[in-house]
């Protein structure tokens, strides 16, 4: 959504809107933002049950066997379970499908309502996991979870976009990952204080997602819709309204007719999906697609949804291997603040450029250490100094993926494309992040047992794949209105080439 002052370094020259940032558009975005906690919860929560004996010995004794032969061979073997992975794994499968079909929700009825049936669904499958009996009705709530999260991350991020003025548009949005870190940490925490529990312990981690789902409901039930989804739907006179209550000025009218422009021309589009491949959309729909699948493919996930199975993995205790995932946790929420802090200050190529050189040196270094330590047979201890170094590296990773590739990953494609395109965008956005999502959550630990310390070397080449990419390809969206993004794109060296002289790109003429 078009607002707030347009800021020269940009990248394009642009419009001034009057109004400011208003405490009622900050409260909004915030609550709206607790949709991250769905995601950051399941994040944190599924790598701690999976290392629990308990949980272990109800629903995959098999792997006991395994653990203990594993002893005697190679360590990086000790979790290799299709079976175990899936249940991580499925809710990621089930977010992309939800993903196409919230787009629809979202665009017919509004973005608030996608994120009321996502915490719904959510807050089912909780329940169904915490008093699960058996595999099967694990994996059904993990459906369910996976539906939520689809639902809530495909809304959430275009929410908070259209709300927000363009000069902190990133910071609000980055909300959302302020959000999904934090939900890490909390599931890290509770992990490590329920391995503790004599029984049930597992149910407990598990039942508690209830309560992220229930504060979404409860928010999405409260919170105003975006007066670009009002436009969507012949509401004039309440998006007029509230766009005047979100800017907290009367004078309105020149945002107020750009947005509605941008909206009459996206009512035009009758097949969002067949014109988001026309070639004037090319930028946005390379960078809804590489975007998410670069995120994933850092590696990060091994991290956010492994981190007690492979700390285990390598040699540290139960307890010290959560508590490590607590610390790497604190790290990833400390280290979001900063992109919160920077983020419309430095612009999105810095954070993008700089985080990709600081995660390429700790996976080689992670790498190497390991590789020094367990070599290709996966025998050998740790010295308490080694693991150290590892846990250090593997924080400063992390921060290095918490203050760019992850806030970034949600806020690029979320600001980068027109109203007409915008579900569909968002849809793709999710779907390529859930189903890499869905990959490394189902054959980690299998690439871990046959790649053993060079899958960390493998994601230290993407990440230099990556951070070329964006370098080459990636102009500054920093301060530019969402219905002024096509000019950015038609000066740029490379994607101007798809931008036709007569194009019309949310509303405006582009010559």
């Amino acid at each position: 959504m078009a607002g707030g002052a347009f800021v020269s370094e940009g990248g394009s020259g642009g419009r001034d809107y009057e109004g400011g940032v208003t405490v009622f558009v900050v409260i909004t975005c915030m609550v709206a933002a607790m949709g991250g906690l769905l995601f950051g919860y399941d994040l944190g929560i599924s790598g701690g049950v999976t290392s629990m004996d308990e949980f272990l010995s109800k629903f995959f004794p098999q792997l006991e066997k395994q653990r203990v032969k594993a002893k005697h061979e190679t360590a990086y073997c000790k979790f290799d379970d299709q079976k175990l992975q899936l249940f991580t794994s499925s809710l990621y499968l089930a977010a992309l499908v939800a993903s196409f079909v919230a787009s629809v929700v979202t665009r017919k009825y509004g973005r608030k309502v996608s994120m009321f049936t996502g915490g719904l669904a959510f807050l089912t499958g909780a329940l169904i996991n915490a008093f699960a009996i058996n595999v099967t009705m694990l994996i059904i709530g993990r459906l369910l979870l996976g539906v939520g999260v689809g639902f809530a991350n495909q809304s959430t991020p275009v929410y908070l976009s259209e709300m927000a003025p363009a000069k902190i548009r990133g910071a609000l949005n980055i909300c959302f990952q302020v959000a999904i870190t934090s939900g890490i940490l909390v599931a890290n925490l509770i992990n490590y204080g329920t391995s503790n529990m004599a029984k049930n312990g597992w149910r407990v981690s598990l039942g508690l997602a209830a309560v992220p789902a229930i504060l979404m409901v409860i928010g999405s039930f409260f919170l105003p819709d975006t007066p670009n989804s009002m436009l969507e739907r012949g509401k004039y006179e309440e998006a007029k309204q509230m766009l005047k209550k979100v800017r907290g000025t009367e004078n309105v009218d020149h945002e107020f007719q750009d947005i509605r422009d941008a909206c009459e021309a996206a009512k035009k589009v009758e097949h969002p999906w067949k014109n988001i491949r026309q070639s004037k959309y090319r930028p946005a729909l390379v960078f809804c697609s590489a975007i998410p699948f670069f995120q994933q493919i850092t590696g990060i996930n091994v991290i956010m949804f492994y981190a007690p199975v492979l700390f285990k993995t390598l040699g540290f205790g139960d307890d010290a291997a959560l508590m490590s995932a607590v610390i790497t946790g604190v790290v990833n929420v400390l280290a979001t603040f900063v992109s919160l802090y920077s983020v419309d200050r430095f612009g999105r190529r810095f954070l993008f450029l700089e985080g990709g050189i600081q995660m390429f040196i700790c996976q080689i270094l992670v790498g190497s250490f390991i590789g020094l330590k367990f070599g290709t047979t996966g025998t050998g201890t740790l010295t308490p100094a080694t693991a150290d170094w590892i846990l250090v590296f593997i924080c400063v990773y992390v921060a290095g993926f918490a203050w760019s590739w992850g806030p970034l990953g949600w806020l690029v494609p979320s600001e980068i494309c027109p109203l007409e395109i915008r579900p569909a965008g968002q849809a793709i956005n999710v779907s390529v992040n859930m189903f890499f999502t869905f990959l490394i959550g189902q054959f980690f630990l299998t690439m871990l047992c046959h790649m053993k310390f060079g899958l960390f070397y493998f994601f230290a080449g993407m990440v230099a794949i990556m951070t070329i990419f964006i370098y080459f390809l990636f102009p500054e969206t920093r301060g530019v209105p969402i219905e002024e993004m096509g000019r950015v794109w038609k000066q740029h060296w490379f994607w101007k080439r798809y931008i036709p002289d007569d194009a019309v790109i949310g509303g405006h003429d582009e010559n």
